[in-house]
């Protein structure tokens, strides 16, 4: 554990050095009046964009370093209702991207576990869903037995780069940049969240249709 933190905070130190010195050499040529950076118009909000990925990065790093700090208690809780509720926002960012989502679930399924970080583990992964999908494309959520499976089509992610996906900041060569491919802590909180519940998953490739397939066991 003392590995994987001293780890996390080499790779958060080195993701926040490239926007931190990007910013610094922007102000410091617009306070030069060097060419094209006397235009303080253009770049004060490129400026303001960048504050604000830096404030949205930190956030989400001092999160993720509280994630094994909270002994939240395991309690019986109705889980097919507290998916249809995590559900709901991300259904209304798929209508609005002209993506379809189905849900399925069963009238009740009752579990024992901390909800809170079972929420937010599944949130990410619904996010993850919705973000990777094409308009026209679509989103399933559904229950198999003691299973809890997300799928949404997609180009299929190679099985060399799956693992790779659960490190901290990683970004493949198809989404590398932040604006595209997200901050790269997604699914390493995910990874982290299930772990601590001792909660086991399967993310692996559909070939029809092609696509992604997230697997909870429960």
């Amino acid at each position: 554990m003392e590995q994987e933190k001293s780890d996390f905070l080499r790779a958060a130190s080195h993701e926040l050095k490239t926007p931190v010195t990007a910013l610094g050499a922007t102000l410091e040529n617009m306070i030069l009046g060097a060419g094209k950076y006397q235009d303080y118009a253009a770049y004060l909000p490129e400026c303001k964009e960048m504050v604000g990925q830096l404030s949205g990065m930190i956030h989400e790093i001092l999160e993720t370093s509280k994630l094994n700090a909270t002994d939240e208690p395991a309690k019986p809780v109705d889980l097919a209702a507290l998916v249809e509720g995590l559900c709901e926002p991300y259904r209304i960012i798929a209508a609005a991207h002209q993506i379809a989502f189905s849900l399925d679930l069963p009238e009740q399924f009752p579990a024992t576990l901390p909800a809170g970080r079972f929420s937010k583990a599944v949130s990410n992964v619904l996010a993850n869903a919705v973000a990777y999908t094409q308009a026209g494309k679509a989103v399933s959520v559904y229950m198999d037995e003691n299973r809890l499976i997300i799928e949404n089509e997609c180009n299929p992610i190679p099985e060399g780069e799956i693992r790779r996906l659960f490190e901290p900041f990683y970004r493949p060569d198809f989404s590398r940049s932040r604006e595209s491919g997200g901050n790269g802590l997604g699914l390493y909180i995910v990874d982290t969240l299930l772990a601590s519940m001792n909660i086991f998953y399967a993310f692996a490739a559909m070939k029809s249709p092609p696509g992604m397939r997230f697997i909870i066991y429960l």
